[in-house]
C-alpha cells in the first residue's frame, strides 16, 4: 500500500496537453508545473497540489487505498472550478500503475485511465487517456513528466 511513495516530495512537472481531450487531430500545448506531495495513513494515502503558473490555476489530487479491495482511488480536483471529479480505480504491476473510472466531458460520457510508469527510477510519468467506446481504444490527452526539485 505504499505504492506512491516514490512521490513524496516537490517536483518540476513538463505538462503536455491537447488543446481538445476528444480530437485525436488538436494540437499539443506544453506547459510548467510545480507539485507537492505528501504521503498519509502508513502509505496508504497520498495528497498533491499543482500549480501551473502560467494557467493561473492549479489542482488537488488525493489518492486513498481500500484494504479490502487492494486497489487504489484516485480524485482529482480542480483548483480552476471547485470541482471534485469520479475517482479513477486500480492498482499497480510492479513500477506500472493502471487507474480507470467513468466520467464527462463536454457533455459527453467518457472512460478515463490514468497510468503511472517509470516509478522505480528518477522521472516518474503520468498519462491521461479519453475513451468515447467503453475503453475498446483510448485518445491520449495529457502527460507529466516529474522531475525533483533539488
Amino acid at each position: 500500500m505504499d505504492d506512491f511513495d516514490f512521490l513524496v516530495g516537490s517536483w518540476d512537472v513538463a505538462n503536455r496537453r491537447r488543446v481538445d481531450f476528444l480530437d485525436a487531430d488538436s494540437p499539443w500545448e506544453e506547459f510548467p508545473a510545480v507539485s507537492r506531495i505528501s504521503r498519509h495513513f502508513g502509505g496508504g494515502a497520498s495528497f498533491d497540489e499543482v500549480d501551473f503558473p502560467t494557467k493561473g490555476t492549479g489542482g488537488l489530487t488525493l489518492r486513498l487505498f481500500d484494504r479490502e479491495r487492494e486497489e487504489w482511488s484516485l480524485y482529482w480536483a480542480s483548483g480552476r472550478t471547485g470541482t471534485l471529479f469520479p475517482p479513477v480505480v486500480g492498482r499497480f504491476d510492479g513500477d506500472r500503475g493502471v487507474f480507470e473510472g467513468e466520467d464527462t466531458h463536454d457533455g459527453k460520457d467518457v472512460r478515463v485511465r490514468y497510468v503511472w510508469s517509470g516509478t522505480s527510477g528518477a522521472a516518474p510519468r503520468w498519462e491521461q487517456a479519453f475513451s468515447l467506446d467503453g475503453g475498446a481504444t483510448w485518445l491520449d490527452n495529457w502527460t507529466m513528466d516529474f522531475a525533483r526539485r533539488p
